[in-house]
């Protein structure tokens, strides 16, 4: 059954409260609603409120009794919704919001030669689940415990089978860059794991695979795990490690149901500082502090807003010494109150290895510190690569993070920086075959983002308690979002290719819980010397030789992938160039580019209230179009364009010469052309203009879009300066959020400002927030149409 969309202004959905905690307080091992005996196979049903199931298969009873594994919150489970009934035909558990039935063991009888020779010798285990309305969106139809050897420990692989309808579309599972444009995973065989030198560009697991059946699955294991939905008629999760098959089950009405439950089970997103929405400056790299207020100032020059500059590497002595050098930085503190005058704040990269000859290195060493071989000695780089030399801080080990943050936030931070950006948290220093303070790096494959991410979130917000967190980060596991992190695609290539690629993945991440992901814009590596392309660039590169060469179209790539950039959810600019400014591409370039950073600053109230939604219910506001036109079948595998919060419908231009584009407007709502106001009927393709300064984007009809006055930056008092409705088939309403952008004081409801802009029989109203702005409100309207 395909998902009811739900309006454009969503309730707010009541989530368990979840403050940051540290992964490793595992969740109790509560008693579960039953543990059953399947001839051997034993099977605990526990749950997480009335919409959220978790199972656990092994054939050690007390496998099945550990509770979940890393990632889930170390809260109890509820059992409470629902009943259980036994009976001769299996057992049920049933509550308002799902049933599940586990069928009973089959009767003996004697194996045939076949079976005694091919076939497992795991008692069979089969289930079904269905939604509220009694509908079958699940059917588990085996399970696997397959005994082997890895990096010397005895274990399993451990896996479960599930049907596949010929109907069904299967999303998330983290960040894979394979796909050019399709996004329905159906057919395809997936590692997830994380890993730097994937195909297409870095990968990073993040199982959470949610369904078209109205339904997702959470798989509780962190070992490198394959998962081959719709092939052969099955769907397959397996594990490279494990003791048992442990997964949840998550049903909904409608897609916020289903990440409010995945939100309840590993933490809620919370909201960035305001800043995170700004434009962000990054280079590879600034090499002194003289250019980094130089670029910062030239900003301001120009008045081309801007909220963040970034220190990237290599601006310490040595990898590992968690210092700054003194002869690029003489003064960072005086840097960033510079920064901090100008209405900006900084973000500097902090690195989780260790070269042999650091000060900390052989300390770190001897209290047992980092990452060990099998030999127990601690791994000094990587064989396959030249630039993996140095040693990588074991984060599974909380005495180490402890560590490691302090001395960070001693030796960097404490220099008046306002934000970590933390690299490499895949790792880059690959754990397969070596060993953790936890346990083997094959077992945990998939953990190190998340230890590492979080333990710096817990001492970022214990050492300023009333600061939002902000991290930059590489790669997530399971419950990443609730570490305030903003998590980007890698070191990508500067290609056309490239940034096709950057939005099918960006869509599955966020259906995978992550909201907050972002790409380098224009690509990361260096550029190459000439240009692959066969027609003339759509700008003039003449005057940016000295930074583009001869890759003539890059001026046009960078600007296409800025307006990309533009309506996600941050804004970054980034790259391995001589220059990487606004300016640096060509006048042409940085008209564009200027046009589209002032208006994302305008955007920023619908961007700032669509994250406190976020935060409210779980669902990501980049999101690709299944999730709010679930019952148009045209949108399943469409992942070249995408809905930027309730209103806007984006679809990149990601061909070089191009100037048009072929976009699908969904069915059940009629669309504007966000540039001409046009109007559309849905249910249809249109071919929409892309001259180079714009990229085809439509609002849904029935929309209300404030728009912010212009500002240098978050840090000003930003005024609404007008309200767009596009009128529809009824009324239209917008909840606009807005608190001081900085502390955690919207987590207890103070210091917040709500309005409740409606749109009814040709007015527009504002209930809440200030009385002056529900007075002028309706003289800030614009409707579209009229």
């Amino acid at each position: 059954m395909p998902f009811h969309s739900a309006a454009p202004s969503r309730p707010t959905l009541t989530l368990l409260a979840a403050a940051l905690t540290s992964v490793f307080l595992l969740p109790a091992a509560a008693a579960p609603l039953a543990t059953l005996d399947r001839n051997g196979a034993y099977v605990a049903v526990e749950a997480y409120g009335p919409n959220i199931v978790h199972v656990t298969i092994a054939v050690d009873k007390n496998e099945v009794l550990k509770g979940p594994g890393h990632g889930i919150l170390p809260a109890p489970a509820d059992n409470k919704p629902f009943r259980h009934q036994a009976g001769a035909d299996g057992d049920t558990f049933t509550s308002s919001g799902m049933t599940l039935h586990v069928n009973p063991a089959p009767a003996p009888r004697v194996p045939s030669q076949g079976e005694k020779y091919f076939a497992p010798a795991l008692a069979p285990v089969g289930l079904q689940v269905r939604n509220a309305q009694g509908q079958e969106v699940l059917k588990m139809t085996g399970w696997e415990m397959s005994p082997q050897t890895v990096n010397g420990e005895k274990t399993y692989q451990v896996g479960a089978t599930f049907a596949a309808p010929a109907d069904e579309h299967y999303y998330g599972m983290g960040q894979n860059q394979e796909s050019l444009s399709g996004l329905d995973l159906r057919g395809r065989v997936l590692d997830c794991k994380h890993w730097y030198d994937a195909p297409g560009g870095e990968s990073v697991c993040v199982p959470f695979m949610v369904s078209s059946k109205g339904y997702g699955i959470v798989w509780d294991n962190p070992a490198a795990t394959r998962f081959a939905p719709a092939i052969l008629g099955d769907t397959k999760f397996q594990s490279n490690v494990g003791e048992r098959v442990s997964f949840f089950v998550i049903t909904g009405r409608n897609v916020e149901e289903l990440y409010a439950g995945y939100a309840r089970l590993t933490g809620r997103t919370p909201i960035p500082p305001k800043a995170a929405f700004g434009l962000i400056q990054s280079k590879a790299r600034y090499d002194s502090q003289q250019e980094v207020l130089r670029v910062a100032n030239t900003y301001r020059q120009k008045r081309y807003p801007l909220d963040i500059m970034v220190v990237d590497w290599f601006y310490w002595t040595r990898m590992g010494q968690l210092d700054i050098d003194p002869a690029q930085y003489p003064d960072p503190d005086g840097m960033n109150k510079q920064l901090h005058a100008l209405g900006m704040q900084s973000i500097v990269s902090i690195w989780p290895r260790f070269e042999t000859s650091g000060r900390y290195f052989n300390e770190l060493d001897a209290k047992g510190y980092f990452l060990k071989d099998k030999d127990g000695k601690t791994q000094d780089g990587l064989p396959f690569r030249a630039d993996r030399a140095g040693a990588l801080i074991d984060s599974t080990n909380p005495a180490a993070r402890k560590w490691f943050f302090e001395k960070v936030r001693d030796n960097v931070l404490a220099r008046g920086f306002d934000y970590p950006w933390l690299d490499e948290t895949e790792p880059d220093l690959v754990p397969d075959g070596f060993q953790y303070s936890i346990g083997s790096g094959d077992r945990y494959r998939n953990l190190f983002p998340l230890v590492h991410t979080e333990g710096f979130a817990e001492g970022m917000r214990a050492w300023k308690p009333n600061r939002r967190v902000l991290i930059l980060s590489r790669a997530a596991y399971l419950g990443s979002q609730r570490t305030g992190a903003l998590f980007w695609s890698s070191d990508i290539k500067p290609t056309w290719e490239a940034l096709a690629r950057q939005i099918p993945a960006g869509l599955n991440m966020t259906a995978s819980g992550i909201a907050y992901w972002g790409n380098d814009i224009g690509g990361w590596q260096h550029l190459p010397p000439a240009t692959q392309a066969t027609k003339a660039p759509l700008l003039d590169p003449s005057d940016a030789r000295s930074v583009v060469g001869q890759y003539h179209d890059y001026p046009e790539l960078h600007t296409r992938w800025f307006q990309y950039g533009t309506f996600t959810p941050t804004l970054r600019l980034h790259g391995s160039r001589k220059e990487a400014e606004l300016w640096s591409f060509g006048r042409q370039a940085e008209g564009v580019m200027a046009k589209f950073d002032a208006l994302r600053y305008q955007l920023i109230p619908y961007i700032y209230s669509q994250a406190k939604i976020t935060y409210d219910t779980g669902m990501p506001f980049m999101r690709p179009l299944w999730m709010d036109f679930g019952t148009d079948p045209n949108v399943a595998n469409i992942g070249t364009q995408y809905m930027f919060g309730p209103a806007f419908l984006v679809a990149p231009v990601t061909e070089q010469g191009q100037t048009e584009k072929d976009v699908y407007l969904p069915a059940g709502s009629d669309w504007y052309d966000f540039w001409t106001n046009e109007k559309f009927t849905g249910g249809r393709w249109v071919k929409a203009a892309a001259p180079i300064d714009r990229i085809p984007v439509f609002v849904r009809a029935g929309s209300i879009v404030p728009l912010g006055a212009a500002i240098q930056s978050t840090a000003e008092k930003q005024a609404i300066e007008q309200i767009l409705v596009y009128p529809g088939n009824g009324d239209a309403e917008f909840t606009l959020y807005d608190d001081d952008g900085l502390t955690y004081d919207y987590e207890k409801g103070k210091n917040v400002v709500t309005s409740k802009l409606r749109w009814k029989d040709g007015k527009l109203t504002a209930d809440g927030g200030s009385a002056g702005f529900a007075a002028s409100a309706p003289k800030l309207v614009k409707v579209i149409g009229r």
